[in-house]
C-alpha cells in the first residue's frame, strides 16, 4: 500500500481501527489518504464507496467478518451494483482468530460475496500472490474482495507467473490425485505431500487464487491430465465456498469422470477455543487429515 500511495496519487486506505501501527510507513507517505474510520464498518463501505464514485481507489481494511458480514447491504448496493472500484481486505480470514471464537472466525464471507454480482473474490496463498492481486484490482478498477491470513504465513508461490485474479498455479506435480486450495491453508497440504512422498504417493497441489473468476482453463487441463480424484481446501465451511464453486464447474461442464472430496468445517459454529493450529487439528483440516483422506483414497 505504501508503494501504490506513492505511484498514485489516488490510491487511499481506510481502517476499522485496526492496523495502524502497520500502517506507520503508509501514513508518513499519504497522511492524507488515511482515515481510521473506527468501528463502523458499515459506514466506512459507503465511505469508500463515495470516495471510489469520486473518482478515487479506496482499499477498505480491518478483521474479515467485520469488512464483510457486518456491511453486506453497503457492499452490495454501495460498491458492487455502482461497480465502485472499491478494494475490500478481510484480514485474519478463516481460523486466524480463531482463540477470540466465533465472532471472529470468517467461515461464510466467500459463499455470500461471490453470489453477489460485479464483486470478484479472492484468496491468495500467500504476500506475493496477494500484491499481485491487489495490483491488478487497482489499476483495473473492479471492485473487488480479497481474504487473507494473519500475519507471519509462509510465501509458497515464489518463481510462479504469472500471479493474476483468475490465474490458478500448480505448486506441486503428481499423479492420479490433485489437492485444489486457496488461501494460506495451502502450507498444511504441502506439509501432507511430504508426508505422503514417504509412502510413494504423489499428491499434486494447486492455488486457485480466486473463486470469481474462476481458472476455467486451468481446470480443463487438470481434466485432460487425467487427475481422478480432486480434494478442495479452504478455510472456511464446506457449503458455498471452493468445494462448491468445483462441484457447480464439473456439473455445468458435465464431468462425471472426477471424484471430488470436499475439506473445510462442516455446516456448525466452531466453539473449541485454542490457537488455529489447534482448532485445525481439532476440526479435521491441517496436514494429518489431509493424508489421511488421501490415503484413503
Amino acid at each position: 500500500m505504501t508503494e501504490l500511495s506513492q505511484e498514485r496519487s489516488d490510491v487511499c486506505l481506510l481502517s476499522g481501527d485496526i492496523g495502524n501501527r502497520m500502517f506507520d510507513r503508509y501514513k508518513e507517505v499519504a497522511p492524507k489518504r488515511f482515515l481510521n474510520c473506527g468501528i463502523a464498518e458499515a459506514n466506512m463501505m459507503s465511505m469508500a464507496a463515495g470516495m471510489a464514485l469520486s473518482g478515487l481507489r479506496p482499499v477498505v481494511y480491518t478483521i474479515t467478518p467485520f469488512t464483510t458480514t457486518r456491511c453486506l447491504e453497503q457492499i452490495r448496493t454501495g460498491v458492487a451494483y455502482h461497480e465502485a472500484p472499491v478494494v475490500i481486505v478481510g484480514t485474519g480470514s478463516g481460523l486466524s482468530y480463531a482463540e477470540l471464537g466465533a465472532t471472529h472466525h470468517s467461515l461464510e464471507d466467500l459463499a455470500i460475496l461471490r453470489c453477489i454480482p460485479n464483486l470478484q473474490v479472492c484468496a491468495p496463498a500467500d504476500s506475493l500472490e496477494l500484491e499481485a492481486q491487489l495490483r491488478q484490482a487497482i489499476a483495473e478498477g473492479q471492485p473487488t474482495y480479497i481474504r487473507i491470513g494473519k500475519k507471519g504465513e509462509p510465501d509458497l508461490l515464489t518463481g510462479r507467473t504469472p500471479l493474476a485474479i483468475g490465474k490458478a498455479n500448480l505448486l506441486k506435480q503428481g499423479e492420479k490425485i490433485l489437492l485444489l486450495g486457496i488461501g494460506p491453508i495451502l502450507s498444511e497440504a504441502l506439509q501432507a505431500s511430504t508426508m505422503l512422498e514417504d509412502q510413494g504417493i504423489q499428491l499434486a497441489i494447486a492455488s486457485m487464487g480466486s473463486i470469481k473468476p474462476l481458472d476455467h482453463h486451468f481446470l480443463h487441463q487438470c481434466v485432460a491430465e487425467g487427475y481422478s480424484h480432486w480434494i478442495s481446501l479452504e478455510e472456511h465451511h464446506q457449503t458455498g465456498g471452493l468445494g462448491s464453486v468445483l462441484l457447480e464447474w464439473l456439473s455445468d461442464q458435465q464431468i462425471s469422470t472426477i471424484q471430488l472430496n470436499r475439506m473445510g468445517i462442516g455446516d456448525h459454529f466452531v466453539h473449541q477455543l485454542g490457537n488455529q493450529k489447534f482448532v485445525r487439528q481439532s476440526e479435521e483440516l491441517n496436514a494429518t487429515a489431509i493424508t489421511k483422506l488421501v490415503q484413503s483414497l
